[in-house]
């Protein structure tokens, strides 16, 4: 009967640890698929596009159907219309020349109208019908302010578009200020559209610059900028094997901005269920410097994309992988590393644990396990898709009990000559704990206290594989 009892507790146990397993199991399925939704629901950035506007005197001149500004003011609030019912953008409006009469020359006259927000349209509009042409031009100083326009923000794409019928007047330098903007990551690479004639030797330093030497050219040119700012534009990255092929997977991709050098994307690579490397929505007004941190790093510069367009981006990443054999239950020694280097060079590479598995670009290198003495192999070679296994013998332990705090150090032995390893610690623990391959070694060491050369003691003791010793040297 007791047994009996003893049977049904154990039953109910174990009915009762399936449970408690299978409601953990969906629980941590509850989470992964939720934190999984979570970042495929992450938002699109915003795109936040400040036009600066040219309101400078000359705006008064005519220009094919009407004066400049009018058909300026026109076409643009064209464009707004069209872009009432855009999702994630947000509008500004910065103008110069239009507060002081020239002459004299203002070459401060420049101001944020309508600042960054959403259904701030009918506001743009209304500035624009405002407007009235007065002054210079000073295009440098108001794409230096436009820099401070656009509010502190996690997740945009900011976006400067002037439109100008002239070039600077007022002695600054447009190409250094944009360089500058772009540099320090505030600003993509601007667009300039110039009405009336052709400026582009004086504005391609400055961004990408469209000639509107006519009313149609200039309407055209608009769309071409808001069409280019706001269409997603898609790109797959290849990472061929030594074949060809792009097989290779699961790797982290940098995208770095070309001209700034400011990392804009890190992706996971993938491939889906088809095996064809996932797709990727990447911002086409830049361009890219891609490494793909494969062992050691492979890298592709200057890649450019065409806005609406997919891009297929070839990197050369042939990889095999390389084992670190050691059997071995003990911690310290199973935590034994090798340093990795590409054959003939100096550079570490990777610092690999044994007993674990790592990927690298096929080639040669050389190995630098850190056990005492140190252990050199060379010219492993590592091939496409393959695993070279490389094992050392197991080393072993010894503790070596100093009794007392001293100086001294650990040998081995080449012929008859001693091959220096290690410093004892004079500062530490009485009692040091030493990994050593396989051999025989020698301890040479003096007590601190002891104030004559000759009380020098030395021990010789051996290394067997896999196997402890504890060394007393006053013993």
């Amino acid at each position: 009967m007791l047994l009996q009892t003893f049977e049904k507790n154990d039953e109910i146990k174990r009915i009762a640890l399936k449970v408690i397993i299978y409601l953990f199991a969906v629980f941590f399925s509850f989470h992964v698929l939720h934190a999984q939704e979570e970042i495929e629901t992450k938002p699109p950035p915003v795109t936040r596009i400040l036009f600066v506007f040219d309101a400078s005197q000359s705006m008064y001149g005519r220009w094919q159907s009407d004066m400049k500004i009018t058909i300026a003011r026109k076409l643009l609030t064209n464009l707004l219309d069209s872009l009432v019912s855009v999702e994630n953008i947000e509008l500004a409006l910065r103008v110069y020349g239009h507060q002081y009469p020239f002459p004299p020359q203002v070459c401060n006259d420049t101001r944020l109208m309508v600042p960054f927000g959403k259904n701030n349209i009918p506001d743009i509009k209304q500035k624009l019908k405002d407007l009235s042409p007065k002054g210079t031009t000073p295009i440098a100083f108001a794409l230096e302010q436009a820099g401070y326009d656009f509010p502190d923000c996690g997740n945009c794409r900011n976006i400067i578009v002037l439109i100008t019928d002239g070039i600077e007047e007022c002695d600054g330098d447009p190409c250094a200020v944009s360089l500058s903007l772009q540099k320090k990551g505030l600003v993509l690479k601007p667009f300039i559209i110039g009405i009336g004639r052709n400026f582009a030797e004086a504005f391609d330093c400055v961004g990408t610059y469209f000639d509107a030497s006519s009313e149609q050219e200039f309407s055209r040119a608009l769309n071409v900028v808001i069409s280019q700012a706001l269409n997603s534009t898609s790109a797959q990255v290849n990472l061929l094997d030594e074949y060809g092929k792009p097989t290779e997977t699961d790797i982290n991709m940098t995208f770095y901005d070309n001209f700034s050098g400011l990392p804009k994307y890190n992706f996971i690579h993938t491939l889906n269920n088809k095996g064809i490397p996932d797709t990727l929505t990447i911002d086409p007004l830049l361009a890219y410097d891609i490494v793909v941190h494969t062992i050691p790093a492979q890298r592709k510069d200057s890649v450019t994309l065409t806005a609406g367009k997919h891009t297929v981006i070839p990197v050369e990443t042939p990889q095999g992988s390389l084992y670190l054999k050691l059997e071995s239950r003990d911690k310290m020694i199973r935590e034994l590393k090798c340093i990795v280097r590409q054959d003939g060079r100096h550079e570490t590479l990777n610092i690999q644990t044994f007993g674990q598995t790592e990927k690298y670009i096929t080639g040669v290198y050389d190995l630098e396990v850190l056990c005492l003495p140190r252990v050199i192999i060379q010219d492993v070679e590592i091939k496409q898709s393959h695993t070279t296994t490389v094992e050392i013998p197991v080393p072993g332990i010894a503790v070596i009990d100093k009794n007392v705090n001293g100086f001294g150090s650990l040998y081995t032995f080449r012929d008859n000559e001693l091959i220096w390893l290690y410093n004892f610690r004079d500062n530490i623990q009485q009692r040091e704990t030493l990994v050593l391959q396989p051999g025989t070694y020698k301890a040479v060491f003096r007590s601190k206290y002891s104030k004559k050369s000759a009380f020098t003691v030395e021990k010789i003791f051996a290394i067997e594989s896999g196997k402890s010793i504890n060394v007393y040297l006053y013993r």
